[in-house]
């Protein structure tokens, strides 16, 4: 069964729409835990919309489950992951404008920068992901480059999902879905170790957690707005139950 690594950027967007202490991140990820995370993810951005520093080192103190920081390929967040030495960092594309990230990584058309960033990395002992659309070229470009990780990016499916009634089963959507497993298949074969994520919510989840070979789901904006109605615990509990369900 993929493990579930929960995003918790949301809960710290409502604390930063008051400027004020609550809700903490830090109480949800062990709110998240205790409804079954296998890990905690978060995204500390440029402009530090939600995530801020100190919240990714009162995690690092805090968690005793594996934290994933995301982050954008910058010579200030390199610094800032050697410093807090997270158990992965997932290198993601990041728009000043964008409300969330919009797609993966141009591995092809980076490639130089890339693998400098990622040696930097690899040099303090920290594994390293790619968040990349499931397209086979760049597949191979992030495994030349050094990363440990691919990250196959869900957003087309779950768009797929809503723009067809929600069906599973609809051919655009089961369309898509085929093109995040024969990536899955591509990054196993050579030698990499797979994730997924984004967009993916408590009903479109089952479709992606039934591929063969995801170690990892991560999942954070579904879980945290059921959060709102019936807590986080809860949402991270019926999440879990799902893609157990679904597991191949």
């Amino acid at each position: 069964m993929s493990k579930l690594c929960v995003n918790i950027d949301h809960v710290a967007t409502l604390r930063q729409a008051r400027m004020t202490i609550e809700p903490d991140p830090i109480f949800a990820a062990a709110e998240a835990i205790m409804g079954g995370a296998d890990g905690i993810t978060l995204h500390i951005r440029e402009d530090r919309r939600h995530m801020q520093d100190s919240d990714l080192f009162r995690l690092r103190k805090s968690i005793q489950v594996p934290l994933n920081l995301e982050l954008a390929a910058t010579p200030e967040m390199l610094k800032l992951a050697i410093k807090a030495l997270p158990d992965m960092v997932m290198v993601v594309p990041e728009g000043r404008n964008e409300i969330t990230t919009e797609g993966g990584l141009d591995i092809l058309g980076d490639t130089d920068r890339l693998h400098e960033f990622v040696q930097k990395l690899a040099a303090q002992q920290l594994p390293v992901s790619a968040f990349i659309d499931a397209d086979s070229s760049q597949i191979e470009a992030a495994n030349k480059c050094g990363f440990d990780v691919c990250e196959i990016h869900t957003g087309p499916y779950a768009e797929a999902v809503l723009e067809n009634n929600f069906s599973l089963d609809h051919p655009n959507v089961v369309t898509e879905r085929e093109h995040v497993r024969t990536a899955v298949a591509h990054v196993l074969r050579l030698g990499m170790k797979c994730n997924a994520g984004h967009g993916l919510t408590h009903v479109n989840v089952r479709g992606i957690a039934s591929i063969p070979g995801i170690s990892e789901l991560h999942i954070g904006h579904s879980i945290v707005s059921k959060s709102i109605f019936i807590g986080m615990r809860q949402s991270v509990a019926q999440m879990k139950r799902t893609i157990e369900e679904a597991s191949p």
